[in-house]
């Protein structure tokens, strides 16, 4: 009865088994737990119900979820706990079934335990997005995942921009903590500016916030741009690819592809996985204290700057390396053809 899904929702799943246990163990010794927040849709027929449920969460996505866990038996408590009210009583180590059919006065403290629970009856987006943010600003979300929470056109093309099959089947980096979307966001920027940019909290923020109905037409065109580019992408990288194995790559490649001509952007894989060995090996003498004449610059340059991933000349500078040593690569293969 709950959409537990709604579009400013942070991904599920992000707490340890031992943080759901011990969340349930909170309850069966009847502690106090945070309030959860619900907007409540069995007033009329708002707009914002999309998936026809009588409620959608607000926050509280990772209790519901340890609880819901624990009755469907898919979660356990730990071995260490312990039911205050009767230590005698072994509990550690069940499921919720083991537990109601051995030690019905502990099931009893489980399925009586009131959770409380804030309905809010609105029809105002804006408004839910704005509780949302404010409920976890003291808690440790991703920029992606608040800007995911965030009114205007901007949050929704990001959200059908990571839908794209590059996104669910080709990168390999998790995606819990939105990753994807921070990845879609900055391709998005780049393409709606024509240009790579800063992509550091501030300025995507600004990007999400200040994008309004005067800019409709430039972001879809942008959007469109995106789509295609990926359509390309999923030709040249493999499922689950390792060269996509971090959600920093992604902007640098996307963008690099897009100024290569068609010939070259066949080869554009075959690069990668040189450029990617290349800077292995020099890593690797790097480590050996190899002379410095040994010692590429160009790519420890390239490795320095992937440490500051977002910043505007880390960008450029590392397309310009791409640039060079591609062209170095293709003069290579040229060369090989001709003799």
């Amino acid at each position: 009865m709950i959409d537990m899904e709604p579009t400013y929702q942070r991904r599920g799943r992000l707490w340890s088994r031992s943080a759901k246990a011990f969340l349930i163990d909170s309850i069966v010794n009847e502690y106090d737990i945070p309030k959860l927040y619900v907007a409540d849709f069995t007033y009329g027929s708002p707009k914002l119900n999309a998936k026809q449920l009588p409620y959608a969460i607000i926050d509280g996505k990772q209790r519901f979820e340890a609880i819901f866990d624990f009755y469907d038996g898919k979660l356990t408590l730990d071995e260490q706990c312990v039911f205050r009210e009767d230590p005698s009583i072994k509990i550690g180590g069940l499921g919720y079934k083991d537990v109601k059919s051995r030690h019905p006065k502990v099931a009893e403290a489980l399925d009586g335990y009131l959770l409380s629970i804030v309905r809010v009856i609105t029809d105002e987006e804006d408004l839910i997005n704005d509780m949302f943010t404010r409920l976890n600003r003291s808690k440790p979300l991703t920029g992606s995942e608040l800007r995911n929470a965030m009114s205007g056109p901007v949050p929704d093309i990001i959200r059908s921009i990571a839908e794209h099959e590059f996104f669910t089947s080709y990168i390999r980096f998790g995606i819990k903590r939105s990753e994807d979307l921070n990845a879609a966001a900055k391709i998005l920027l780049f393409e709606f500016r024509g240009e790579v940019s800063e992509t550091k909290k501030r300025p995507m923020d600004s990007f999400v916030k200040s994008v309004g109905k005067k800019d409709v037409a430039k972001l879809e065109l942008a959007w469109r741009h995106v789509v295609d580019n990926l359509d390309v992408l999923t030709n040249v990288f493999l499922p689950r690819d390792k060269l996509l194995s971090s959600s920093g790559v992604v902007p640098v490649y996307y963008w690099f592809m897009r100024g290569l001509s068609d010939d070259v952007g066949k080869l554009l894989r075959e690069f990668l996985v040189h450029f990617d060995r290349m800077r292995r090996e020099n890593r690797a003498r790097l480590k050996s204290e190899a002379s410095p004449t040994e010692i590429d610059g160009g790519l420890r340059d390239y490795d320095l700057l992937s440490r500051s991933t977002n910043d505007l000349k880390s960008y450029k500078v590392r397309l310009k390396i791409l640039n060079e040593y591609c062209d170095k690569f293709i003069e290579d293969i040229t060369a090989e053809l001709d003799t």
